[in-house]
């Protein structure tokens, strides 16, 4: 009755949705999220009251972007400073006044609005001084590039190595561990590393061969210059980028042992933001081409490094490199600007989380939205049970055709005590792929598991595939998966249709002529010894069927031939589509050929319509022409030529004599007559 009213009120003005209880609210907050512009909650409801939900509001930092107006005949002074404590924005007590409840839900409304507005600004200056910030590093490190002749791409590829070892080295040692800002710092200042380039003269620079004693002398005082340029900035000396920065500037070619410049620090006396863009910087001289030098491949850089042929590292950064190295080469090859910009909305984020008052960006949003909706469309599309699940509070979202595949709703709470659900996968599976969820890693997050499913009182094999969701807390806390589950029959279905296409001719359905050649090949060589002859048919005259009745026609009368070719041969023999109007034959005789073949030349003749069928055959046999296919293919087709000359409408075996008729053609004659004869 109260939602009745609060709809008659509001329902002119707004869209509403309703929740009949607790958990009911939860689900909507999940599914829609800050499409909400405000929630109306009471304290007493089924199942979940009014504090429960304000208890996961909290949990998930949901009540930041959606404010609460509590309504409750419950106004006792400890329920309404609890509610206020938890975060609500007004309290309105039961009975109420219809124009003052109005009034402040206009109120409440306008005034989130105004702040999302400041947020969005907010986000629009930051966003606008990261780009400023990293575009002016990048044209800086882009002049040094430049002179020193290296590729445009040395900065990119340092700054990515440097995001990858960083990341992962904090997972393995937690005296490493970083947050994302300082991590994004550090790849910022990366790309400073050879400012000091920038006073080494060109020609030491540039040359093409070894550096003397006093050039490489001249060319290690990069490290000095370029710390020594930094810390003559007359302001930002305190800027934990210039610090960071001139770390690397100075001391990226020390080396763990000792024996590096200019200082000759030793293990960990070097910082490690400096010695992680040292290993980067050597891995991507080696994979790049020099005016000193061809590039290495990404496998011989690995293990020169590894071998220490490129100087001592720290002990745990090579292992993190070796560990990285499989994947390694394709997270290079797809850092690009759109990476870039994700980095930089990170920093946004970031620099938002640090106000208080402010939660996310109407920016974020808006691409939260449209993710969301991308997302929709795709599983709507794929026609997959697509599913997502969160550990607090225990939910499963499926997609919307999956929620119609299995006949549940699309929102399930608590799945484990769910009787359908259980009724559907069974307990033992549920456990088990639960279980497999919550041993992943957040580097190893991916799990598969084929098991029985019960859908409509039928059991069928499936197959889910699920990624497990891990915080970015240390350590990492379970908070739920995403997945899909798929038919393995419908699987194995749409293999099969895959191998039909990569193995036979669309039109037809007779093979295509790379599968016949390969399966003829496999034919000859398996049975050696046996006798066999191939064949090559042309359709005379199609060109008229399709320039008098149309393609369509000409298709159809293809279909036909391919139709009567399987009528005509045994179960062992190969026909295929030749491509245009020839199709290939590949038969094994035991006696003579030529019966065979008169056979199934004459079984090919005929009218379809009021066309008049009449073709042309070449036929080879291996005791004539050997045992290889381009061989005997090669003579078909001479045989095949032979029979056009003469007239067409009849069928020869190749003998030796039509070799040395066909040398007397000229070869311009002759390739455009077999041009025109085949319809190209």
């Amino acid at each position: 009755m109260n939602r009745s009213i609060l709809t008659d009120m509001l329902g002119d003005e707004y869209d509403i949705m309703e929740a009949e209880n607790g958990v009911e609210a939860v689900s909507l907050l999940q599914k829609y999220g800050n499409s909400i512009s405000l929630l109306l909650l009471d304290i007493v409801m089924p199942e979940m009251d009014g504090f429960g939900v304000l208890t996961l509001m909290n949990k998930h930092r949901w009540i930041q972007d959606i404010p609460v107006i509590m309504i409750s005949a419950e106004n006792a002074s400890v329920h309404v400073e609890r509610a206020y404590e938890m975060g609500v924005t007004d309290f309105i007590s039961r009975p109420f006044d219809a124009l003052i409840l109005h009034r402040r839900v206009v109120n409440t409304i306008l005034l989130y609005a105004k702040q999302k507005r400041l947020i969005d600004l907010v986000a629009d200056q930051i966003y606008e001084k990261e780009q400023q910030s990293s575009l002016m590093v990048d044209i800086l490190s882009h002049i040094v590039e430049f002179r020193n002749g290296e590729s445009g791409q040395h900065v990119l590829h340092i700054r990515t190595l440097t995001e990858l070892l960083l990341k992962y080295l904090g997972n393995k040692d937690s005296r490493y561990q970083l947050s994302r800002s300082e991590i994004a710092m550090i790849c910022t200042a990366s790309a400073l590393h050879d400012i000091g380039k920038i006073a080494i003269p060109g020609e030491i620079l540039n040359k093409p061969g070894r550096l003397t004693d006093e050039e490489f002398a001249t060319m290690k005082t990069h490290t000095l210059i370029g710390a020594a340029m930094l810390e003559a900035l007359p302001v930002h000396q305190e800027e934990p980028l210039i610090k960071k920065a001139y770390e690397i500037c100075r001391w990226h070619h020390e080396r763990y042992d000792g024996r590096g410049y200019p200082d000759g620090l030793k293990g960990d006396e070097i910082p490690i933001s400096a010695q992680i863009v040292a290993l980067a910087d050597v891995y991507d001289a080696l994979t790049s081409e020099r005016v000193y030098k061809k590039a290495f491949s990404h496998e011989k850089a690995v293990s020169m490094i590894l071998d220490g042929q490129c100087g001592q590292f720290n002990p745990l950064l090579m292992e993190s490199l070796k560990e990285i190295e499989p994947t390694l080469q394709e997270e290079m090859k797809g850092d690009t600007d759109s990476k870039a910009n994700q980095r930089q909305l990170q920093n946004v984020a970031e620099e938002l989380l640090r106000h208080e008052d402010l939660s996310a960006s109407e920016r974020t949003l808006q691409l939260l939205e449209h993710e969301r909706m991308k997302y929709s469309f795709f599983a709507d599309m794929s026609e997959e049970i697509q599913f997502e699940y969160t550990a607090a509070p225990s939910m499963v979202t499926l997609s919307p055709f999956g929620a119609k595949k299995l006949g549940m709703e699309e929102i399930l709470m608590d799945p484990h005590h769910n009787e359908k659900v259980l009724e559907m996968f069974g307990p033992d599976d549920l456990c088990a792929i639960s279980g497999a969820l919550r041993s992943t890693s957040p580097e190893h997050p991916i799990v598969k598991y084929d098991h029985e499913i019960c859908i409509n009182g039928e059991k069928r094999w499936m197959r889910t595939i699920a990624r497990a969701m891990w915080s970015a807390d240390e350590p990492p806390r379970y908070m739920g998966a995403i997945g899909k589950t798929t038919d393995i029959h419908d699987e194995r279905v749409q293999m099969d249709a895959l191998v039909q296409m990569a193995s036979h001719d669309p039109l037809t359905g007779l093979f295509n002529h790379n599968y016949a050649k390969q399966r003829i090949q496999e034919r000859i060589e398996s049975r050696v010894g046996g006798r066999f002859a191939l064949a090559i048919i042309d359709l005379d005259y199609f060109k008229s069927a399709n320039d008098n009745y149309g393609h369509m026609f000409g298709d159809h009368v293809l279909i036909h031939m391919a139709e009567q070719l399987r009528k005509s041969i045994r179960g062992g023999d190969i026909a295929a589509r030749v491509g245009g109007d020839e199709f290939l034959l590949f038969l094994e005789y035991k006696d003579e050929p030529d019966m065979a073949i008169k056979r199934i030349f004459h079984s090919l003749i005929g009218k379809y319509g009021d066309f008049q069928i009449s073709v042309s055959m070449g036929v080879v046999c291996t005791e004539t022409s050997g045992t290889d296919y381009e061989t005997l293919f090669h003579a078909a087709d001479q045989a095949l030529y032979a029979v056009k000359r003469a007239g067409r409408g009849q069928y020869r075996f190749y003998d030796n004599t039509m070799q040395e008729m066909l040398s007397v053609i000229s070869p311009i004659d002759g390739s455009e007559k077999e041009t025109e004869q085949r319809g190209e």
